[in-house]
């Protein structure tokens, strides 16, 4: 069978022992498991001596984490028994080493596709790896500030209407999207200023493609108009997004934990929650400004088109 290995690491505010306490304890996963935060619904059951957890859930699957080794405030590894949506079984393990006065976490796993999914498996590592570093983000949160600035809600389909827009398109890593959204919004401010232009709602972004096993993405940065200026700065592009239906997931907090809401909606789509639609690329609109909002109030709508 197709096998697979995953390493993610990050470093965290706080010495080893207290992160693996933290990380040891199974009822505190669910304030940082890049799983379970997309499927509020998931059923949870915890073993009497605390070495084993059960998942059941309309978007997570069903499985059961069980730990088979660990040393104190070094490293615990796991044995990860997924059941559906399809039967596999997986090593898993977390390492803490001490590093610049805190604490360097690495979060591993070893495991194979079913024979006839062979053709998924760099594309496997990629999104296990996307989701390794969005659990880590989590979990650095969590242990340094004491709670997580992300919080998915789920409105469900609405109905679009057509929109004007102007805007930049970009290609870039993953791992920098961050400051090149930052730019290409400073830019389309200072262009909006300079041409006394209204937008006629919050800005945008469509995201034309996002390959987490290549670590590239390509996106238009927009903001929409009630008909789209004729003209724009060198670089500018200009055009219409169509009236559709989309799958909304609203994420309140932290842009560093988008990648939340992105998920959910993506497993939502594949466990049927919503038939998705190829017709049209997703997009994200910014409902707060990042300048005069705390970054734990920043609301952020994912829209995924639907059929």
């Amino acid at each position: 069978m197709p096998s697979f290995d995953v390493s993610r690491s990050i470093h965290i505010e706080a010495f080893p022992d207290a992160v693996f306490a933290d990380v040891r304890n199974f009822r505190k996963w669910p304030d940082w498991s890049p799983w379970l935060i997309c499927d509020p619904h998931a059923k949870l059951t915890y073993a009497d001596d605390g070495k084993r957890y059960d998942w059941e859930g309309p978007v997570c699957g069903s499985g059961i984490m069980r730990i088979t080794g660990e040393s104190e405030g070094s490293s615990i590894d796991y044995a990860l028994t997924f059941l559906s949506p399809w039967k596999s079984e997986n090593t898993v393990g977390f390492r803490f080493a001490e590093k610049d006065g805190g604490t360097e976490v690495t979060w591993t796993m070893t495991g194979s596709l079913p024979w006839f999914m062979f053709w998924m498996k760099s594309m496997m590592s990629g999104y296990i790896g996307a989701d390794y570093d969005r659990g880590l983000r989590m979990l650095k949160d969590r242990i340094e500030t004491g709670s997580v600035p992300s919080k998915l809600e789920f409105p469900g389909i609405v109905e679009l209407p057509e929109t004007a827009y102007a805007g930049i398109n970009t290609e870039c890593p993953i791992d920098e999207i961050g400051p090149h959204m930052r730019e290409n919004f400073a830019q389309i401010r200072e262009w909006l200023e300079e041409a006394d232009l209204s937008p006629s709602g919050p800005p945008f972004c469509s995201v034309l493609k996002w390959s987490p096993a290549a670590n590239v993405c390509r996106y238009t940065a927009c903001v929409p108009f009630l008909q789209a200026p004729d003209e724009g700065p060198a670089g500018f592009v200009s055009g219409s997004r169509p009236a559709c239906r989309a799958y909304q997931v609203r994420h309140t907090g932290a842009y560093r934990h988008l990648g939340n809401a992105w998920a959910a909606g993506m497993m939502h789509a594949r466990s049927k929650v919503f038939h998705g639609s190829k017709r049209l690329a997703p997009f994200e609109t910014y409902e707060s400004d990042p300048e005069t909002t705390p970054e734990d109030e920043l609301v952020t709508i994912i829209h995924i088109p639907a059929k």
